[in-house]
């Protein structure tokens, strides 16, 4: 019995397809089986990535108070009567040598509220890290089950029906 052309086109689009379908399956399977199993680890890098990133913006906060600091310690120590002028008035609670300086003056209702909202945004930024909302629904034990044993049946999907073809009734020449 002699194999057409047509025959063998089409038995290497169907081996095509076959290929494609088991490994769309099988990538759709392993990721949820993944995702299921290192969903803790996945939490755990979110939550790293973002103190790295409070952390740097920390330093960064503090490299430009040294800078500020460095530049006001130098100013006083080029000019002494910069501490008279600038420091003094604040600190000592004297009169200002400049008429034209002006001078809050604070109470402590104030400074408690300043105190106040400060903490507040202390607190705000040690809220919980930003994990994405997939990964927390993914985090739930009833949804992880349902996610293992999907990707599971995927695998299973792929290998079953998409595995490789038996070839019957064909004689090789």
């Amino acid at each position: 019995m002699c194999l057409s052309e047509y025959s063998v086109c089409s038995m290497r689009r169907q081996d095509a397809i076959r290929v494609l379908l088991f490994v769309l399956f099988f990538s759709v399977g392993a990721a949820a089986l993944y995702v299921s199993m290192c969903c803790d680890e996945l939490i755990g890098h979110y939550r790293n990535k973002q103190m790295l990133q409070a952390m740097e913006d920390s330093k960064s906060r503090l490299e430009s108070l040294i800078a500020d600091y460095d530049a006001l310690t130098n100013r006083l120590e080029g000019d002494p009567n910069l501490v008279i002028e600038r420091v003094a008035p604040s600190t000592l609670g004297t009169e200002p040598a400049d008429s034209n300086a002006i001078y809050p003056k604070v109470t402590a209702e104030q400074l408690a509220a300043a105190k106040k909202a400060l903490t507040e945004d202390i607190e705000q930024d040690q809220t919980e890290p930003a994990v994405p909302e997939w990964l927390r629904r993914c985090n739930e034990p009833r949804h992880r089950i349902i996610l293992f044993l999907a990707g599971a049946f995927l695998i299973l999907v792929s290998f079953i029906w998409f595995g490789s073809a038996k070839k019957t009734g064909l004689k090789q020449f």
